[in-house]
């Protein structure tokens, strides 16, 4: 059987950092971590026509091996920004708005899609903050019949709890930190005495068939239907500690990669957290040198096929 792509969907832009920017934004993060891994990788975004910022998306997209056939040009809008605000090793982020990711199309997502037939399909809510991105993300997600994994990125919003509901809707699996989960369950009567109820809680009430809990220096749990532990692991140290922008990504990335290539789930998950232990290593959401995530190549397509 061969093996279909990761179609990734949302923003790509650059960080910027006290002394300097980077390429980021959570999809452009998880598709250039799918590419340098070896996993096959379609990303759906857009950035202006040319100006600095969409130019340094499009070098590390080249870097590391990532096609950009979806990545659209916009002539009116610019490419996303993010101030990133470093306060005692903690990160506030100023998303600026109005990007040219908030103005997807839907007709040449779909068409960049067509030929790839992806069997994964990685949203989050960010992307959806504005109507066309929306509308484009949901024409890509909702009829999709592979698996539809949600990487919910809360920001504050009068819209942001029902922003949350939508997706959720639309997800098969979903990924969150502890902090998401607890608001998640504050907005949708899912109290519970612990995370294991309250993410049982959610899986009922939006039909989900998977939740990664990521808890980050406590590590990470997999949950099924009922609130049962499929798999966890402990946190993994980083005596290096540069910063943690990325590592959620990272964890992510490695985690799709596993899927599209069908290697043993628990396996991918306990590689997936090490990598990220790596990435918070190092400055911003990827090392500087696509070559530095060659052993991390090798060790994904090292592990054991999945049963």
């Amino acid at each position: 059987m061969s093996i279909r792509p990761v179609a990734v969907l949302g923003e790509a832009l650059v960080d910027e950092f006290h002394d300097g920017a980077v390429a980021g934004g959570a999809p452009f993060n998880v598709a250039r971590s799918l590419a340098g891994l070896g996993a096959p990788v379609v990303l759906v975004s857009r950035i202006g026509m040319d100006d600095p910022a969409g130019r340094l998306v499009l070098d590390s997209a080249r870097r590391y091996g990532l096609g950009i056939k979806g990545l659209q040009r916009d002539a009116q809008y610019t490419t996303g920004r993010v101030s990133v605000i470093e306060d005692s090793g903690r990160h506030r982020f100023v998303i600026h708005d109005n990007a040219a990711w908030d103005h997807l199309d839907a007709e040449a997502a779909q068409q960049a899609l067509g030929s790839a037939q992806p069997g994964i399909v990685y949203f989050g809510s960010l992307a959806q903050r504005r109507p066309a991105s929306r509308a484009a993300v949901r024409a890509i997600v909702k009829p999709f019949s592979g698996l539809r994994f949600l990487d919910l990125n809360l920001r504050p919003g009068d819209d942001a709890r029902l922003l949350a509901a939508e997706s959720l809707m639309l997800a098969d699996w979903v990924k969150l930190n502890d902090e998401e989960l607890a608001q998640l369950a504050a907005w949708f009567d899912a109290a519970a005495p612990d995370d294991t109820g309250r993410a049982a809680a959610l899986m009922a009430r939006f039909g989900l068939q998977r939740l990664l809990l990521t808890l980050g220096a406590q590590g990470w749990r997999l949950y099924g239907p009922r609130g049962d532990v499929l798999a966890q692991g402990a946190g993994v140290a980083q005596p290096q500690l540069l910063d943690t922008v990325g590592a959620g990504d990272a964890f992510t990335a490695l985690l799709l990669a596993g899927l599209a290539l069908r290697r043993d789930l628990p396996a991918t998950l306990a590689l997936a957290n090490r990598y990220a232990a790596f990435i918070c290593g190092v400055r911003g959401p990827l090392p500087a040198d696509a070559a530095a995530l060659q052993p991390w190549r090798d060790a994904l397509h090292a592990l054991p096929s999945s049963a």
